[in-house]
């Protein structure tokens, strides 16, 4: 594996110190000379000044710029091995008790086993506080970085920097389209596989599929393919007039409106399709979208109508522990930081790497066999 160019240019820097090209108290390129000589982002030249800087070797005057540190000797600089402080950043969407609350608690564990310190900041989903996140964690000098990336129509341009310029890198629950780079996340295809094929064994023909619209993150389109692949495996047909889109649960749009308008979509799509017996859902709170439209058409759950979805909480306040599909966060936030502290050492991380999920039978479901 290619070592991050920010590892490549510290050295290269580092090596000019020692011997003398820079001496003591002499002033070394800007970051904005280091972006034009190496042709990097600010990104990697201020990240390769803070590892200097961390090492002893040069001092950052604000205004001034950088300069070797006059009290360090070129043999004592040569005697130094390069060291750097393992401060991991983590930036996550959100979390509750149905997803999030157990990835953070594996990643917290991985990070203090390994004797890693770990910063964690929330983008709430929404891609421009995502970027401001990722860009204060950069500024703290963190050594890698996790990012549960937003579902949004367009990826990030700092993730897309940040694989450009090889900084250590890993995306958790998810993975983006056209990124190549490490990413950990359940299995969610076979996942939502599982799920279908349980209502399917179940006697259930006529399945609806509840989701957002597809976006750049490839988690629903992975969700929606073992949707698809399940009813193909069991020789069943499925009706795409069943699928209904949903957006109140999307970055930004969790206003009481937009899931009102949700519901009543849901209700209307059921009234409009009475052989809907079972529903899949991509998400436990589109799940409890659902509960609620069924409950205002009189229909209870589950005699007259199954739900599945992904992730539920151990102790739902709602009136269902939902069937659903149980991610392995915490074994999740273990691999996720297990690859990125390989990354930072130089080493060389599976680019993905996948969980699979458990099928948990709970209140939500109910078996018909034809």
């Amino acid at each position: 594996m290619t070592e991050p160019l920010y590892r490549q240019i510290h050295t290269e820097l580092r090596g000019q110190i020692i011997d003398g090209k820079y001496p003591p108290g002499a002033k070394l390129p800007s970051e904005k000379d280091l972006c034009e000589q190496y042709d990097i982002s600010r990104i990697t030249s201020r990240r390769v000044m803070e590892m200097l800087a961390d090492e002893g070797l040069i001092v950052r005057q604000p205004g001034r710029g950088s300069f070797v540190a006059d009290e360090v000797s070129v043999h004592e600089l040569s005697a130094i091995s390069p060291k750097e402080k393992t401060l991991i950043g983590f930036v996550i969407t959100d979390f509750d008790a149905s997803f999030g609350t157990k990835l953070i608690s594996g990643v917290e564990r991985a990070a203090a086993q390994q004797g890693a310190f770990l910063v964690l900041k929330r983008s709430f989903g929404i891609p421009d506080k995502e970027e401001k996140a990722i860009e204060e964690l950069l500024d703290l000098g963190v050594t890698g970085l996790l990012v549960l990336p937003a579902q949004a129509e367009h990826f990030s341009d700092k993730i897309l920097q940040l694989v450009i310029d090889r900084f250590p890198l890993v995306l958790v629950d998810r993975d983006l389209k056209g990124v190549a780079t490490t990413s950990v996340s359940s299995d969610n295809v076979a996942g939502a596989l599982l799920g279908v094929k349980y209502l399917l064994n179940c006697g259930h023909r006529h399945i609806g599929l509840v989701s957002p619209p597809s976006m750049e993150s490839t988690t629903i389109d992975d969700r929606i393919m073992g949707f698809v692949h399940a009813h193909a495996e069991a020789g069943v047909a499925f009706n795409k007039d069943h699928w209904i889109n949903v957006t109140s649960t999307l970055p930004g749009s969790f206003y009481d409106d937009n899931i009102e308008a949700d519901i009543e979509n849901i209700k209307l799509h059921l009234e409009a399709h009475p052989e809907l017996t079972a529903l899949f859902a991509i998400e436990h709170n589109i799940a409890l979208l659902i509960v609620e439209a069924a409950k205002r058409l009189g229909r209870a759950i589950p005699a007259d109508l199954s739900v599945v979805c992904f992730d539920s909480p151990d102790v739902d306040i709602e009136e269902h522990r939902f069937t659903h599909l149980e991610q392995d966060q915490e074994r999740m936030g273990q691999l996720a930081v297990d690859a990125l502290l390989t990354m930072i050492q130089g080493g060389e991380a599976p680019e993905k790497i996948s969980i699979d999920a458990k099928l948990i039978v709970g209140s939500s479901t109910k078996c018909t066999l034809v």
